[in-house]
């Protein structure tokens, strides 16, 4: 595909180094020559230096012949101008990164696509949708749900208590009569492995693994991870993640908003009706105390700062705070953040990247994860008539060392795989793939 990318930011250029893996042909704009030259440094791809609104700057970056366009600048009303305008230049498909939650209603969308905007990312409201799953289900770094929830990825951390600690996948599967999970790739030491049978579970390995609902409990199980309920949660930082979370969950929860800015603070109290706001800095250690967070069970930091979402989930996790969510939006902590187990990660360039990324593939891809603490991405595929998955069983395909099917949801049944499973058309299949085998992917499924 041709993809022009307009604004050569952290988003813009996560996605340029994306795309460039799979050998498209990407083109970034940008007014600020420095970016550019920065992302020629690092990436195989075109730059063109000007204003993603102007019209002849679109043309000299010759939109009107690509397949994709993707308007990722600093601002909402900057990025749906210059959708508009490269869909009206010949543009076949174009993304506009957008602030404002009432966009996304259905009948708003509609009006945005008959302007010429096909599709709009708000990474702030993937982003918490992402941290409310992960608050329903502890014990676990993130969660994923496919097909509705009928197949769902934990990452969950192995500690020393693990019953499966020194096991085989295979001596862990052996545990049981049925299996209800299975182990699609391990990050350890910050590389990325796609396990087989004869590979070992160790202290501190982050494990991806596939399971369906009635399976979460043996998985866990398995892990030594022990189940609590939480009902009191302290948010740090009322920014758009902050205070969609908290409006969505405050009757559902305790929850304490601290927020340092005071007009923002009084803005927050008056939408949020059933959370207790606290105007305050969430570094003051005297301040967390006071407000109880040694009885807090869930703290969740997304101030507008990196560095001062992972210090406090730090100091949470030191005054006994057990599940710790931290927005991470500098992509060079996040190792640092998983190494010294902060928790669950959220980063909104990765999930706007993935929103954008399933929208490139000839395979029929129904849903795509950039995930954080790997390299790798986490896709669901339908299967097509005559595709080469469905040729023989997993066993006899020999699949290639650097992707691992996860999981299958065939109609209402859905399928833990083993070597003898065989994948037939229109199956929904979970496949977890490294950047190396994200093609070889997309060729067993067409």
């Amino acid at each position: 595909m041709k993809i022009l990318i307009a604004g050569a930011g952290e988003v813009g250029n996560h996605l340029a180094k994306l795309f460039c893996n799979e050998d498209h042909d990407v083109i970034l704009m940008d007014d600020d020559e420095s970016k550019l030259r920065k992302a020629e440094s690092h990436f195989d791809l075109m730059t063109v230096v000007g204003s993603v609104t102007s019209i002849g700057d679109l043309k000299d970056a010759q939109v009107k012949t690509c397949d994709l366009f993707i308007a990722v600048p600093p601002y909402e009303e900057v990025s749906i101008l210059s959708a508009m305008l490269a869909k009206k230049l010949g543009a076949k498909k174009t993304f506009a990164r957008i602030n404002n939650q009432e966009y996304l209603q259905v009948e708003n969308k509609e009006y945005f696509r008959q302007l010429g905007v096909d599709e709009m990312i708000y990474p702030e409201h993937l982003g918490a949708r992402e941290i409310m799953a992960s608050l329903k289900q502890v014990g676990i770094r993130q969660m994923f749900e496919f097909s509705g929830g009928q197949l769902l990825l934990y990452a969950v951390k192995i500690r020393n208590n693990a019953p499966i600690v020194g096991l085989t996948l295979s001596q862990a599967s052996a545990l049981h009569t049925t299996n209800e999970y299975f182990t699609v790739a391990i990050n350890r030491d910050g590389k990325t492995i796609i396990p087989r049978g004869k590979d070992m579970f160790e202290h501190n390995d982050l494990a991806y693994v596939v399971t369906t609902k009635s399976g979460a409990a043996q998985l866990l199980s398995d892990a030594g991870k022990v189940q609590y309920d939480v009902r009191n949660v302290m948010i740090l930082g009322g920014s758009r993640i902050g205070k969609k979370v908290a409006k969505e969950l405050e009757y559902q929860y305790h929850i304490k908003l601290i927020e340092i800015n005071r007009e923002k603070s009084a803005r927050l109290a008056d939408f949020l009706e059933n959370t207790l706001v606290i105007n305050g800095d969430g570094r003051n250690l005297d301040l967390l105390k006071d407000e109880g967070i040694g009885k807090t069970d869930a703290f969740v930091a997304v101030t507008g700062n990196s560095e001062v979402n992972i210090l406090a989930c730090q100091l949470a996790k030191k005054m006994g705070v057990k599940k710790t969510v931290a927005e991470v939006e500098n992509m060079d902590y996040i190792d640092l953040a998983e190494n010294i187990g902060i928790g669950t990660i959220i980063n909104k360039k990765l999930i706007a990247a993935s929103y954008i990324f399933r929208h490139t593939f000839k395979a029929n891809v129904s849903y795509v994860k950039c995930l954080t603490a790997t390299d790798a991405d986490v896709l669901e595929l339908i299967t097509q008539e005559g595709a080469k998955i469905t040729k023989g069983t997993l066993r006899d395909l020999d699949l290639p060392r650097d992707m691992n099917i996860g999981g299958v949801i065939r109609g209402k049944e859905v399928i833990i795989p083993n070597g003898d499973t065989r994948i037939q058309p229109n199956d929904r299949v979970v496949v977890f793939a490294l950047p190396s085998g994200i093609k070889k992917v997309e060729k067993m499924f067409l």
